[in-house]
This record gives C-alpha cells, structure tokens and sequence, in this order.
C-alpha cells in the first residue's frame, strides 16, 4: 500500500481509486462518447447513458467488453465520481436536483484531472528511493489537494494545464531519478531489439522476455506489445497505451505511474507480477493465453 506515513492528507489509496456505490454514475451521464472499436454507440455529453438504470447502476457491467463498450473498462475517475457526488454536492444526485447538473458535469472532469494527478504523486511518495524529493512532491501533493475543495465556481474556471505542467515536471525528476538506479542492473543478454522511448509508437513490438527495467514508456503506444515474461520493473508506464498488450508472466512490480484501467484493458495471467496496490483483472483468468 502507499505509504501513510509520506502522504500527509486525508486521502487513502482508496479514495484514490473509483467507487461507483458512492457516486450518482457521473461519467455515464457528464461525459461524452463516439461510435468506436471503445463503444458500440455514440452518447453526448450530459446525457444518460442508455444502459444506466435508476440506481446509478450500468445494465451491462458484467459484460462491458463483450458489449463492445471497451472504454468504458478503460476508463478510471480516481476517485473523483465519489468526491465530486459525496463532497463538492454533499449527497445530492442530479436526478433529485437537475439545477445543479450542468456544473456537476462541469466540475467532474477537472476534479478527475487532479485526481489522477494526485495518484502519481502518491505513487512518487510511496518510494523510499525519492527521499530527498519527499518534500517537493508533498507540497505538491497537498496543493493538488486544495484545488480539489475549491467553490464549484473556481474549480469551473481552474486552469488545469498550468497546474499539471508543474506536477509533470515534478514527476520527470521522481522518474529520472528512480529509473537511472536500475539502468545499471539490466541483462545485457536480454536487451529489447527495438528500443522503447517517451512517446514511442510501439504497436506490435516484441518485447518477449526482455529486461526494460527503467525503461521509460511515457506516454508510449504499446497496442498489442508481446511483454510476456519481460521485466518492467521501474520503468515508467505513465500514460502507456496497454489496449490488448499481453502481459502474461510479466513482472511489474515497483513499475512507476501504473494505473488499474491500464491493466483491465491488456492481458496477462496468474503469472503476472503487479504491483501490491493494483488488482488482477478478472477477466484475466478467463482468457486463453
């Protein structure tokens, strides 16, 4: 688990992760969606999706791939569906109050931002290695926190991206600074023929029992990748396309930025080495490797 002792707020791994008993189902209605190989049907924005029921509750959850709504597997508010409906509108649900929808809709994605860029900052302050960052990153931390118990009317008007620049650059440095420990540790007789890179388009690419420890994937294409039995540990996976990677026999543990709709959307089995805060997707178990 991430370290209590570091992160210094209110927050606990679990509010940093989504849970839909405690939301009014926020990005089934504020947010939109397009006919796509990620869902079977075109929605708009602040629209109920048509599977959703009564109860907040999705029609289809049990059976979302094979529905072909793929994005929403993918999708992962960090927690900010159940703050946004819990604490920012006190319990009140749209239904009940359909005035306070349109900024309910409005505020839901910015908090989801600074959701998620509280989770990589824990993630940085769970490690002993970032020690001496500890501070800057829990600056941070803490007024990323404050931005998210900003009046509805300034979290509307939040420049984001201004905010998230810092937090990045903040992120860069943890990243160098943990992957550079372990570049020095790499078997040279499992070196991937194709070198990964921020940014790198990866479809396909074979990485079948290769050593990427510390490897930097930021932000990197990795649709379809054979990772099976490569080691990943340390190795930056913020923003790393997993869509149908095979994961199988991988091991991930003490990778950096990893989320869990990362993993619902690749696939990999029993094998699989994950991280002790992330789940194995159960559907995992069910496909053939």
């Amino acid at each position: 688990m991430m370290s209590q002792l570091e992160i210094k707020s209110n927050y606990q791994p679990s509010a940093l992760r989504s849970d839909c008993a405690n939301c009014f189902a926020l990005c089934c209605v504020a947010l939109p969606f397009a006919a796509s190989a990620d869902f079977a049907f075109h929605k708009d924005g602040g629209t109920p999706c048509r599977n959703l029921q009564q109860d907040y509750r999705c029609s289809i959850h049990t059976k979302l791939r094979e529905d072909g709504c793929n994005g929403c597997v993918t999708y992962e508010c960090f927690g900010a569906g159940q703050k946004v409906s819990q604490t920012i509108f006190n319990g009140i649900d749209w239904r009940s109050a359909p005035e306070s929808a349109p900024s309910m809709y409005a505020v839901f994605p910015i908090v989801q931002q600074l959701h998620e860029m509280l989770y990589y900052l824990a993630d940085a302050l769970s490690r002993e290695a970032l020690r001496d960052l500890h501070a800057d990153l829990q600056a941070v931390f803490s007024e990323t926190e404050q931005l998210t118990e900003l009046p509805v009317d300034q979290l509307i008007r939040l420049d984001v991206p201004i905010h998230r620049a810092k937090v990045n650059e903040l992120l860069l440095r943890a990243s160098e600074r943990i992957r550079s420990n372990v570049t020095a540790l790499r078997d040279p007789k499992r070196q991937p023929k194709k070198r990964p890179g921020a940014g790198a388009d990866l479809i396909g690419a074979n990485f079948r029992n290769t050593d990427l420890r510390g490897m930097n994937f930021r932000g990197a294409l990795l649709l379809g990748a054979d990772l099976r039995q490569a080691d990943l540990r340390e190795a930056d996976m913020i923003g790393a396309d997993l869509r149908a990677a095979k994961l199988c026999g991988a091991d991930l543990r003490g990778s950096l930025f990893l989320t869990q709709a990362q993993l619902n959307v690749a696939s990999g089995d029993a094998n699989t080495r994950l991280p002790h805060h992330l789940t194995r997707p159960a559907h995992w178990n069910a496909e053939k490797k």
